[in-house]
């Protein structure tokens, strides 16, 4: 039970931190795709000199390689779907949209790894549901790109999901140590981008300044290696419809981001939505911790 409580806690942490990386893709002038490539290139590089340090194995098994490099493929996009909805919409809308993948989570954790949903989870994905809805809704109001913004943090929570997933299979295959499974899912992001970056953003390929080349070194060494790292280091010790709840921390820091830093206003309904999502939160955590053990890897 303590280390399900310290993996959600982590969780948590590594969330916020994640969502804080949203101002930083709202400032630097680089295309969605390609700063997504950038970033997974600056971690991947920061976590070989760590592996090479501490000398940790690449796994072995090759379908747990294969899902390491799925997980990195749907992580890129996951990112630079989400980068275009922070362009239409803002971090904090595009983070809110992204927390879809909550369902997502559930809908696989059902299917895959045969985790049934209780009376009281059911409750919390639909306060879930009408939270993000009330802090979503209003931004079609007085914004034309919102609908492309929604089809993109939608998709983007699809993509996470999918990559939540992938880090669970690979683990059921090999349990892998956190730096090689990291640079593997760098490797496997990394891959799928080239394309997408020389084709939509080859005019926004390459940072401008050495203040945006600083900034991107700090989305790769903070977001991805520090949080994203922490993530996927709890992903596996929890059960995916926890895990999805407990994401959804994320889309509410990006909230907060938005009103005090980037001076976003937020209505009444929007801040009644985050308090509804908060609640999502709370109940959506009381009893799977104790499932848990019966379906997570780290519990076999």
């Amino acid at each position: 039970m303590n280390s399900e409580r310290t993996a959600a806690a982590g969780l948590v942490f590594g969330c916020v931190l994640f969502g804080l990386g949203s101002i930083i893709v709202a400032h630097v002038d680089v295309g969605a795709y390609a700063i997504a490539f950038w970033r997974l290139l600056v971690a991947s590089g920061i976590f070989l000199l760590l592996r090479r340090h501490l000398g940790q194995p690449f796994p072995q098994h090759r379908r747990a390689i294969a899902f390491a490099l799925g997980s990195g493929a749907m992580l890129a996009f996951d990112l630079a779907f989400w980068h275009e909805s922070i362009y239409a919409v803002g971090p904090g809308i595009a983070t809110l949209l992204n927390s879809l993948q909550i369902f997502f989570l559930a809908a696989i954790g059902y299917l895959c790894f045969h985790e049934r949903q209780t009376p009281l989870q059911l409750v919390s994905l639909l306060l879930a549901t009408v939270g993000v809805a009330c802090i979503a809704w209003p931004e079609f109001g007085h914004n034309t790109r919102a609908p492309w913004g929604f089809f993109f943090g939608i998709a983007s929570g699809a993509m996470l999901a999918g990559s939540m997933a992938c880090i669970r299979k690979a683990h059921e295959c090999e349990r892998i140590a956190i730096l090689p499974l990291m640079i593997l899912i760098g490797a496997g992001g990394m891959v799928a981008l080239l394309a997408p970056a020389f084709l939509f953003d080859a005019e926004r390929l390459y940072p401008a300044t050495w203040q945006a080349w600083g900034w991107i070194f700090v989305y790769g060494a903070v977001m991805q290696c520090c949080a994203w790292g922490l993530i996927a280091w709890c992903v596996p010790r929890l059960s995916l419809t926890l895990t999805g709840l407990l994401l959804l921390t994320e889309p509410i820091a990006a909230l907060f981001i938005d009103y005090f830093f980037l001076h976003k206003p937020i209505t009444a309904p929007q801040w009644s939505g985050t308090a509804l999502t908060l609640l999502a939160i709370y109940l959506g955590s009381l009893k799977p911790g104790r499932r848990a053990r019966s379906t997570s890897p780290q519990a076999n």
